[in-house]
């Protein structure tokens, strides 16, 4: 369990954001919603949770392009866009998908180092159903919902809640600045700003220096507690 973290953390801090988001961000051209058979979902979990194959965003691209190109290009006949356009703004649009669950990954490794070997379950069917990890410990389910709030459209939108999943949901919020925060903290007075200061107050969320912002296992450690205390 700690390796997998450790492996997954180091993976994390190693990949140049600031490239793919230069590269990605300004394109914004497939922006519909994709149908379930080719979202990126699936083989996001696949990868990176089931597998434990930890590759950077273009390998990851290329085995999802490669794996749907008949439907791919089947949907983009469908909807009539221009073959040029479609196949520049879907890496685009399927980075967003990669840079917000990569970090939804990560919180799983994590839930996974505080409740123990097992304890922790992600699939494309749990995240249809509302949740985007499931933690099974003693007597107790607990279906975490990340409710993600960011000027960037980096970020997926919250899953509504279903009711077809047994347990508790619990909420962890993911309160991202913009960079420029923290590019510059302070204010011309000095003082530091509030999002600056509220994020670093905020021990259940740490910061790489590559930019992602990831969960600390303070997230996770007072609700075993609770747990273990009605144990």
């Amino acid at each position: 369990m700690k390796k997998a973290l450790k492996e997954f953390e180091n993976f994390l801090k190693q990949i140049d954001l600031k490239h793919y988001r230069t590269r990605y961000q300004p394109i914004k051209i497939v922006e519909m919603d994709l149908p379930k058979n080719i979202q990126a979902i699936k083989l996001l979990y696949l990868v990176y949770w089931e597998n434990r194959d930890f590759i950077d965003f273009d390998e990851f691209y290329e085995r999802y392009n490669q794996g749907l190109k008949e439907e791919l290009e089947g949907f983009r006949e469908k909807t009539g866009m221009c073959e040029v356009c479609f196949y520049k703004g879907l890496p685009a649009r399927i980075y967003r998908t990669w840079a917000s669950l990569v970090t939804q990954i990560h919180a799983g490794y994590v839930a996974e180092s505080v409740f123990g070997k097992g304890t922790v379950e992600m699939s494309e069917a749990l995240d249809h159903k509302g949740a985007d990890f499931q933690v099974k410990y003693k007597n107790s389910t607990l279906n975490y919902q990340i409710k993600k709030q960011s000027f960037s459209r980096e970020v997926r939108a919250a899953k509504p809640r279903s009711n077809k999943l047994p347990g508790d949901e619990v909420n962890l919020f993911y309160n991202v600045p913009e960079s420029k925060i923290f590019e510059n903290p302070k204010t011309n007075k000095g003082d530091l700003r509030k999002p600056y200061s509220d994020f670093i107050n905020n021990k259940q969320l740490e910061r790489y220096d590559n930019g992602f912002v990831v969960f600390t296992k303070d997230a996770f450690i007072e609700t075993k507690h609770h747990i273990d205390k009605l144990s």
